[in-house]
């Protein structure tokens, strides 16, 4: 092979070739070696320009072979090369293509905004005219009105500052006239709508929870079956009798009246004890101080299970989580207490499924109104033992015994209004507590109170200006009140039963609703002769 040919092959090529060359002149020089020992000098030459020529033809075959491959591949890749090329240049008139759509719309856009734009001009341009318009109007009225006023003036021979105060007392009364019957008006449609509200959540509430109309009250007096069962309970020289008083705590009292025995105590647990332990005594027959000790701890033990129980059992009914176990033991002492004939501990469950159901219709959160409806009245456990009165007792006891809730801290503290409400849930826990108490039933009243308080009623009513007589009626449920026709008008009736009613809210306790109703009559005489 020629050496410019040689030299012309790519470095694979020529690789190989130098491979067989190698090769070649390897089996050349075995063939020499073996042809110079055997056969002569002669034949090897021969032999080995034949096997040169062999060598040097299937070498240019190899490389003709790799040059064509080379070229085939060159060839491909060129093909591929175009054909990206082709796709890109496709690819780049397509973008020229929406560019070109994108400019033709922004053109059309532009030329609608000037138009817009020569609208509004237009626009703007008549508003000046109807402005200037309207100030030279405005111009000619106040003229006008100046010298309407000036002529006017001439007329009634007023002042302006005269005439203005004349016009403005004049309208002061007709406001006031006017602003009193939409006062009236605005007042008797709120107080319709808030009234039909609250008589709506409030007897859904009630059927809801219907609970027995049962008064309780606790025990005060034991039977005696003789007399001489008195003397062996009074023992010589009133021994026994003093080692019950020592050992309960409460008053034993003895009169004349056949067959009864008194107990007499301001803590009802205690009293509960003493008139267990005497039937107890009357029952064994024995009576001595050492039987007493033994009877009152046996009681003691007693009672206060059945504290522990009465209070995990309200707990468990209501499903409350997170008491102390002395806010248990203080909510199963109100067992024990009575309010105007009602269980206190009672009450207290009703007053907590009541808050619960009024806070659901109002959409607040009903586990917080029955937790602080529950606890409400635990002041009352314990108010004989600290002074003050049973919410801020009650309140007091629950921040020391762990209670958090800010709600159910001031529902408890403020259900009777001796401080001011911070959240929605007190006045839920004043509504359920006054519901619970005036529910037929639910509570007995002395006469004595009552009739004081249907006093105080009329009283309230016959102090309102105006007012001549005043009548409580419906057991204290409504008061009818006559004022002076002729010192009241009619849109002032209104203002004097808003009045009483807000009086009678802040002076008197009271359950449910007092109706206020004020009558304004006039009555025209004349006697014929």
């Amino acid at each position: 092979m020629p050496l410019t040919l040689f030299l012309g092959q790519s470095p694979l090529m020529v690789a190989l070739i130098a491979v067989g060359a190698a090769a070649v002149g390897a089996v050349i020089g075995f063939v020499a070696v073996s042809l110079f020992s055997s056969r002569g000098l002669k034949q090897a030459r021969s032999e080995a320009e034949r096997i040169l020529a062999q060598a040097k033809a299937d070498a240019e075959a190899k490389a003709r072979g790799i040059e064509l491959e080379t070229e085939k591949r060159s060839l491909e890749r060129r093909q591929a090369f175009d054909r990206e090329v082709s796709e890109a240049l496709a690819e780049i008139k397509k973008s020229q293509d929406r560019a070109a759509r994108r400019e033709e719309i922004l053109d059309r856009k532009l030329e609608q905004i000037s138009q817009r734009e020569e609208r509004l001009d237009q626009q703007e341009a008549k508003i000046r005219q109807a402005e200037e318009a309207i100030d030279a109007a405005q111009a000619e009225a106040d003229r006008l009105r100046v010298e309407l006023r000036d002529r006017l003036g001439q007329v009634a021979k007023l002042t302006e500052a005269e005439a203005r105060a004349l016009y403005l007392e004049d309208v002061k009364a007709s406001s006031q006239q006017e602003a009193a019957k939409v006062t009236q008006s605005i007042i008797e449609d709120a107080e319709s709508q808030a009234r039909d509200r609250a008589r709506e959540i409030t007897l859904m509430a009630i059927q809801r929870y219907a609970a027995e109309n049962v008064s309780d009250s606790t025990i005060r007096t034991v039977k005696i079956p003789s007399d001489d069962m008195k003397g062996r309970i009074i023992g010589r020289e009133g021994r026994n009798i003093r080692a019950i008083e020592k050992a309960t705590g409460a008053d034993i009292l003895i009169d004349d009246t056949p067959g009864v025995i008194s107990v007499s105590c301001f803590d009802k647990v205690r009293q509960t004890i003493a008139a267990e332990s005497l039937q107890k005594l009357v029952a064994d027959g024995r009576v001595h101080p050492s039987r007493v000790e033994e009877i009152v701890e046996q009681t003691k033990r007693d009672v206060n299970e059945r504290i522990q129980k009465a209070g995990a059992e309200a707990i468990t009914e209501l499903g409350l989580r997170g008491l102390h176990p002395k806010v248990v033991e203080a909510m199963g002492r109100l067992q024990f207490r009575t309010s105007y004939g009602q269980n206190v501990l009672k009450h207290s469950i009703e007053v907590a499924y009541l808050s619960q159901m009024i806070a659901d219709q109002l959409g607040l959160n009903g586990q917080i109104a029955r937790r602080a409806g529950f606890l409400h009245d635990i002041g009352k456990s314990m108010d004989h033992e600290m002074e003050g009165g049973h919410p801020a007792i009650g309140m007091e006891f629950l921040r020391k015994y762990g209670e958090k809730s800010e709600p159910v801290l001031n529902a408890v503290g403020g259900h009777h209004a001796d401080i001011p409400s911070t959240t929605p849930y007190t006045p839920i826990v004043m509504a359920a507590d006054a519901v619970s108490g005036a529910r037929p039933g639910a509570r007995r009243e002395s006469m004595e109170m009552y009739i004081k308080r249907l006093e105080q009623l009329e009283t309230i009513a016959k102090a309102q200006p105006g007012v001549t007589e005043a009548y409580a009626i419906q057991a204290g449920r409504e008061v009818r009140v006559i004022v002076d026709a002729k010192r009241l008008d009619d849109a002032t009736t209104f203002v004097v039963a808003r009045d009483i009613a807000k009086r009678v809210e802040e002076e008197m306790t009271f359950p449910g609703e007092i109706k206020v109703t004020v009558l304004r009559e006039v009555r025209a005489e004349a006697t014929a002769r």
